[in-house]
This record gives structure tokens, C-alpha cells and sequence, in this order.
């Protein structure tokens, strides 16, 4: 047989075989739909986990971090015109200077106070420390402001009237969370709070007032009915006839 040609062995090589195009198949999603709802609930519960402890670390760091100098709520070379403390039950007690420059009560009544003991918590006002400054309050509730245990409001000479809300006591029961005109909160002392709260258990009378007898009235003796006799009747005598 005669070798082939160097263009026959050429041409054969030139010639391929066509290529066949092999169509992708659709690709499925990695996750499926419930997979993706239990990467959502499962990052709304991480996040409620999280918002949890910073609130927690809020409060843990208000008590924890006191202030770097002694400090006051209240300034206290301004002089105290009226101090109103009212709890959350309802009970308020009010003492107020009256055109004298006296102290007086007011609420629960109108009565003359002690002026040693008024003169105590107006005093006790100027000295209400800070234990720390709370910087930011997201959710009032955390702290207790929603519904605050006391509400104590201050007037002064100078006719400026403050609101102090007091929440709840701290983790470590070493002060009250307090917010001062709605726009300050600090963590000031237990002590003081308490002091004033005596306000409340215990008005500063100057006497103490006694409650007014009831008075009863006294019945009148009723007579004694006697013994009822009933008139006998006496037989008359028959006569008698001798036969």
C-alpha cells in the first residue's frame, strides 16, 4: 500500500469533530426559606440577648463608677422656700416658710411644724450627694422613672421649683437611681433620700395632733315598770239563816 501524501495526513488533522454544547443545569439555592427564618429568629434572639446586658451593664456600671469629686443634686447656698415629698401610695407631706419665715405644714394639714426638724430637711436637700451620673437613659423603666417611689419637689427663694423622681434602689442597695427635672439622672445616696422620705412617716409637727373624740351620747334612763297587781275581788259574805 502507497504511504499517504504529506497533504492527506495534513488535511486530516484540519478536520475536527464538532463540539457538543452541554447546557448548565439550574443551580439550587444553598438555604432554603426555613433555613433563612432560623437565621432570623435565631439573630432577633442574639440581639435581645445583647440589648439585655447592656442594660444590665448600665446599671451595673452607674453604681460602680463613683464620681471624682464629692458632688450635690442641688445647689446649696440657695435657700429651701418649700419641700413637698409624696410617694407612691398617694401619702404627701408638704412644710412651706410661711410670711414669717417660718416653717409650717400644709399637706396632710394645715398645722404649725417643728422648726428644728423642718430646718433638718431643708438643710438635708442642699446636701443630697451624687454617688455617680448616670450619662444616658434609653428606657426610663430600666431605672425605675416610669413609676418613681418618691417624688421630691423643691422650691427656692429665688422662685425656681425642682422635680427629683426617685426610682428604684441600685443592685447593691447602696443608693437610689434619681432623675433630676426629667433631664439629669444620677445615683445619689440612700441615706439621704430616707432622710427626707421621714417627711412622709413622720410629718415634723410642732404638736402632735390627737384625734378629736367621738362624741357619744348618753342615754336616758327608762323607767322601770313595776309589778302589775291585779285587784282581787273579795266574795261577799252570804248570809247565813239559822232554822
Amino acid at each position: 500500500m502507497a504511504p499517504k501524501s504529506k497533504k492527506t495526513a495534513k488535511a486530516a488533522r484540519a478536520i475536527k469533530p464538532p463540539r457538543v454544547k452541554i447546557e448548565a443545569r439550574p443551580s439550587k439555592p444553598v438555604f432554603g426559606m426555613g433555613t433563612w427564618i432560623a437565621l432570623a429568629l435565631f439573630a432577633a434572639t442574639i440581639g435581645a440577648a445583647l440589648y439585655m446586658n447592656r442594660q444590665a451593664e448600665e446599671r451595673a456600671n452607674a453604681t460602680e463608677t463613683p464620681a471624682a469629686e464629692e458632688t450635690f443634686v442641688f445647689d446649696e447656698s440657695v435657700i429651701v422656700q418649700a419641700i413637698e415629698v409624696a410617694d407612691a401610695e398617694g401619702n404627701t407631706t408638704r412644710i412651706e416658710r410661711n410670711a414669717e419665715n417660718a416653717w409650717a405644714l400644709s399637706k396632710p394639714e394645715e398645722a404649725e411644724a417643728n422648726q428644728d426638724e423642718s430646718e433638718a430637711a431643708a438643710t438635708q436637700i442642699g446636701a443630697l450627694r451624687i454617688v455617680t451620673p448616670i450619662e444616658d437613659v434609653d428606657d426610663p423603666s430600666t431605672y425605675g422613672f416610669d413609676a418613681p417611689a418618691y417624688v421630691i419637689t423643691v422650691e427656692f427663694e429665688d422662685g425656681k421649683t425642682s422635680v427629683l423622681k426617685v426610682g428604684d434602689k441600685t443592685p447593691t442597695e447602696s443608693g437610689y437611681y434619681a432623675l433630676l427635672d426629667d433631664e439629669k439622672a444620677y445615683v445619689v445616696t440612700i441615706s439621704g433620700i430616707d432622710a427626707l422620705n421621714t417627711l412622709i412617716t413622720a410629718p415634723p409637727y410642732l404638736n402632735t395632733p390627737t384625734p378629736s373624740p367621738t362624741a357619744t351620747s348618753t342615754p336616758l334612763p327608762t323607767e322601770t315598770p313595776g309589778p302589775t297587781t291585779e285587784a282581787s275581788s273579795t266574795p261577799e259574805a252570804t248570809p247565813t239563816t239559822t232554822p
